[in-house]
């Protein structure tokens, strides 16, 4: 499974970490209410499973606990953080997270 964000493909959503990689890249947290999809934060890592883990229920699962949280990634393995970083601001300018 797949979703489209700007011009980049993420893998997921997932409702869990335990399917991801700890592989470089663009990570999307969103909040499923109904079919629709809410922004909450876009980041970027060069180990991403182990940033996920971390960071995703514990950051955000008191504030929007109203809908379902999942996360979606973008694999970056030929991009370095500077580049992930653009992509990053990039989706963040055109998505307005609320926590980015």
């Amino acid at each position: 499974m797949s979703i489209k964000l700007g011009k980049y493909t993420f893998d997921g959503p997932y409702k869990t970490a335990a399917t991801l990689k700890d592989k470089s890249g663009v990570y999307a947290i969103l909040c499923l209410t109904g079919v629709k999809f809410s922004v909450i934060d876009i980041g970027e890592s060069s180990m991403v499973k182990t940033r996920i883990d971390g960071h995703f229920r514990s950051s955000f699962g008191n504030k929007y606990s109203s809908g379902t949280l999942m996360v979606a990634v973008c694999y970056t393995p030929n991009i370095q953080q500077a580049g992930r970083r653009l992509i990053q601001e990039e989706l963040r300018l055109l998505l307005k997270p609320v926590c980015g």
